[in-house]
């Protein structure tokens, strides 16, 4: 029966969702489900005809079709709005919000990739980033730290607090992973002559991998935790209790992915001899993303690069000018250098990687994806590669202490 007959419908999307889920049968061109499917049409190696009903389709059609009573006008006219939309919603969004957001400081960086809201305290940034978000685009928020406690955050602090736990620590250099204690970690943070050694007597690159996560950060760092959400960008969205955080709030027969949060710590590249290797490679989060930096630690000792020499790698790199000006600000303090591509480039990415990996001798395996298995930081030499014979363009961001940058689910990058 349609919906409007059922004695199970809810009132709400998610009332909807929660009804219909047990009646989906999954694998049949008759979906079983409780309301007249919405079949798509189509022609796939030569075929026409009925496939399988796109489920999210399903529900719309159903809320559409039967929730609004006869008897009532909806308040909405579709055809209007559909009407005067704009075809190109950037460029609407671009021209238009200046006048639209006159109240909230702002820009465009990576070629009007990326937002950039530069104000933390405005109360309105979430009306513009709604705008920015719906197009599946980054944002960057700065000066989180200001609505911090710093002092939690400090290595030393971390390390007198939790030194004496166990974790698994990654040689970003050969992916090797090894089980100690987290002082030894801490104590090279920001002295390289108490890192380790790996063979010719090279500094390792060491990251802690998400440690702690999820419900032990709450249990193990109750004070950073509290701390944490409370300095939140854009709490609407990315508190766990936000209106809009909808992961938050999905029945609890959904399997959700750890919605964290995490906490990743990772030697700086200056220190290293090697600076074509990374401490996050190439990869896609299955949910959307929030990563504040919290700390930078001046690392000091022999064969560290200096303050002016850090900056000079930065400037190396394909950078939008409001970047460059934000490095010759001397209250900013650069930590981080993020590539990020859209994920409707990751066919493109992974073709390639594939063929990268196949000129350097590598073994291509089919069950094998490049970007699932987190195995490439792709550096400047092969980001102007993918740039000339794929037409795909990175989006480079530094990010500096305070920064927030807030990705979509299926964007691609590596820090």
């Amino acid at each position: 029966p349609p919906v409007s007959q059922n004695n199970e419908q809810g009132s709400t999307l998610r009332d909807l969702l929660t009804t219909t889920a047990g009646k989906l049968r999954l694998g049949s061109t008759d979906a079983g489900i409780a309301f007249a499917p919405v079949y798509s049409t189509g022609t796939a190696s030569g075929k026409s005809g009925r496939t399988m009903p796109n489920i999210l389709d399903d529900i719309i059609a159903s809320v559409v079709e039967n929730k609004i009573p006869p008897n009532r006008a909806p308040k909405i006219n579709v055809k209007s709005e559909i009407k005067d939309e704009p075809k190109d919603d950037r460029k609407c969004i671009q021209d238009d919000c200046s006048k639209l957001y006159s109240d909230i400081q702002y820009s465009w960086i990576c070629d009007k990739h990326v937002l950039w809201l530069r104000d933390h305290k405005n109360n309105n940034n979430w009306k513009l980033f709604k705008e920015c978000w719906k197009q599946g685009r980054p944002v960057l928020v700065s000066g989180m730290h200001k609505k911090m406690n710093f002092s939690l955050w400090k290595a030393e602090s971390i390390s007198l607090d939790f030194g004496n736990q166990q974790a698994d620590i990654l040689n970003c250099k050969d992916s090797i992973i090894s089980n100690t204690n987290v002082k030894e970690f801490w104590d090279g943070f920001e002295d390289v002559s108490k890192r380790q050694k790996i063979k010719n007597g090279e500094t390792a690159l060491l990251k802690l991998k998400d440690w702690p996560s999820g419900e032990d950060f709450k249990a193990m760092m109750p004070a950073r935790y509290e701390d944490l959400l409370k300095s939140l960008p854009l709490p609407e969205y990315c508190s766990p209790e936000g209106k809009l955080n909808l992961a938050s709030h999905l029945p609890g027969f959904f399997v959700r992915p750890d919605l964290g949060p995490r906490l990743c710590s990772a030697y700086g590249v200056a220190a290293t001899k090697d600076h074509d290797i990374g401490t996050t490679n190439l990869h896609i989060e299955v949910s959307d993303v929030v990563n504040i930096l919290v700390y930078v630690g001046i690392a000091k000792g022999n064969g560290v690069l200096s303050k002016s020499g850090v900056l000079k790698k930065f400037e190396e790199e394909d950078l939008d000018d409001l970047l460059r000006k934000r490095l010759k600000d001397s209250s900013e303090l650069p930590g981080a250098l993020w590539h990020i591509y859209a994920g409707k480039d990751a066919d493109k990415i992974r073709e390639f990687l594939q063929k990268i990996a196949k000129e350097q001798g590598l073994e291509v395996l089919p069950e094998h994806d490049p970007i699932r298995d987190q195995s490439w930081y792709v550096n400047k030499k092969l980001r102007q590669r993918l740039l000339e014979e794929y037409g795909v363009k990175t989006c480079t961001v530094i990010q500096f202490l305070g920064d927030a940058i807030i990705l979509p689910a299926g964007a691609l990058h590596q820090v």
